[in-house]
């Protein structure tokens, strides 16, 4: 079973703007003429119901959009870099991974076609047209396109299932199963026959759902034991539970409570799921002779139990029936429940400059100048004189004096610090 993977995917780069200026004889009062670089693409991921598994990922673990293209003369924008789009099955659920552990929850892909950008590509650089001002008219500076995303993803199928059929092993899933749809599970007499969940589309008269069966679980399946998380976490998208139950058990009663037991130790989510318990092979000798007295047992405890032969079919309709029925029911009451609605707090679209004093240092904390120092080659020639127009255009330098700055200080804005004259 191949239904968690960890992925590396890196957005495009953004493209550079460039320093141009027009000098044709025939274009009088050319100026400056550099254009902005491209966006870089995405990296996205869409849930597509062709796709049944994550296996494609298998092999290939680091994914890569393209970066965009450098502007040009004449004011050329640059190309946008293109996407990389990621398909995954339908019930995929994308988590990014913390560096303190843990996963954050992305999004999750329920519908075919949703899709979500998991790494976001880097703004192309501004080219000096950009900069050009009525009093400074030839503009030597240019950005460097913004770096793109990089990020580790974790990609989870849950499979999406309105009825669960759950149990220990051997107790008749698989037979069940096959007995009322076409589906065709492998059956055999030995436990954990089945390695990975199987659906079948049930039809009862003008209706149908999907039941998924979940491979068997053991005591200690929150833990991991035996395939316990991996056949566990399938069970969370479903909506009811069949929990089959061997009538041929030394105690069915105790059997189901530890299965109960083990979906609450997992996810006590799952423990609210409505249930329905079933008892099946009654059509063994040893089962029937036992019928009163399990009947007696499990109402004692509190759990009414149907009671069916997935091998000959007895109880089997009516068993269906009552499926239809808890779905519906299922249906109206997460129908009633409250949506939870997101709010998003807009950003200001400007900030003030900051400065703060660490030391004998200036720092100042400004967003725009910030992206134009880190995507600026600061140590070309005439760059130093663009910079200082910026800190006035920015508010920088008022704020600066402010904060007591004097000629020979030295100021740090990012990861660039200069002396201040």
């Amino acid at each position: 079973m191949f239904d968690r993977t960890e992925i590396a995917v890196k957005a495009g780069d953004g493209g550079d703007g460039i320093v141009s200026f027009r000098r044709e004889k025939w274009v009088p009062f050319g100026g400056p003429d550099g254009g902005d670089g491209g966006d870089g693409g995405d990296v996205v991921v869409m849930a597509d119901e062709a796709v049944t598994s994550l296996r494609i990922f298998r092999q290939k673990r680091h994914f890569r959009a393209a970066d965009g293209k450098n502007g040009g003369d004449k004011k050329k924008h640059g190309r946008r870099g293109e996407s990389r789009l990621l398909t995954v099955p339908v019930g995929t659920i994308v988590s990014h991974k913390s560096q303190i552990g843990g996963d954050t929850l992305i999004a999750d892909l329920e519908q075919s076609g949703q899709q979500v950008v998991v790494a976001k590509g880097g703004k192309g650089g501004f080219g000096n047209a950009r900069f050009a001002t009525s009093t400074n008219q030839a503009p030597q500076i240019a950005e460097k396109g913004e770096a793109g995303e990089e990020n580790s993803i974790i990609l989870e199928l849950k499979l999406i299932a309105d009825v669960g059929l759950i149990g220990y092993p051997n107790v008749g899933k698989s037979t069940l199963l096959a007995a009322v749809s076409a589906a065709k599970p492998k059956i055999a007499s030995y436990p954990f026959t089945t390695r990975e969940p199987v659906l079948g589309m049930v039809e009862v008269g003008q209706q149908s759902f999907v039941l998924a069966e979940i491979p068997g679980l053991i005591d200690g399946a929150h833990l991991g034991r035996g395939l316990g998380h991996d056949f566990l976490r399938h069970i969370v998208r479903t909506r009811v539970l069949i929990h089959l139950i061997d009538g041929s058990s030394s105690s069915p009663v105790e059997d189901m409570a530890q299965v109960n037991a083990e979906l609450s130790l997992f996810d006590s989510a799952l423990a609210q799921k409505p249930q329905l318990v079933v008892v099946n092979k009654i059509d063994l000798p040893q089962v029937k002779a036992r019928l009163a007295e399990i009947r007696e047992n499990f109402a004692a405890a509190g759990s009414k139990a149907l009671f069916v032969s997935a091998a000959t079919g007895e109880g089997v309709p009516e068993l269906m029936a009552e499926t239809i029925k808890i779905l519906q029911s299922a249906a109206k009451t997460q129908a009633g429940g409250k949506i939870v609605r997101k709010v998003f707090h807009p950003q200001p679209k400007s900030v003030v400059p900051r400065v703060r004093k660490e030391g004998d240092t200036f720092v100042v904390t400004a967003p725009e100048l910030e992206r134009i120092v880190a995507r600026t080659d600061v140590a070309s020639y005439g760059i130093h004189r663009e910079l200082r127009r910026q800190l006035v255009r920015l508010g920088v330098t008022r704020a600066l004096e402010r904060a007591g700055v004097k000629p020979g200080d030295r100021v740090r804005c990012g990861n660039f610090e200069w002396e201040w004259q």
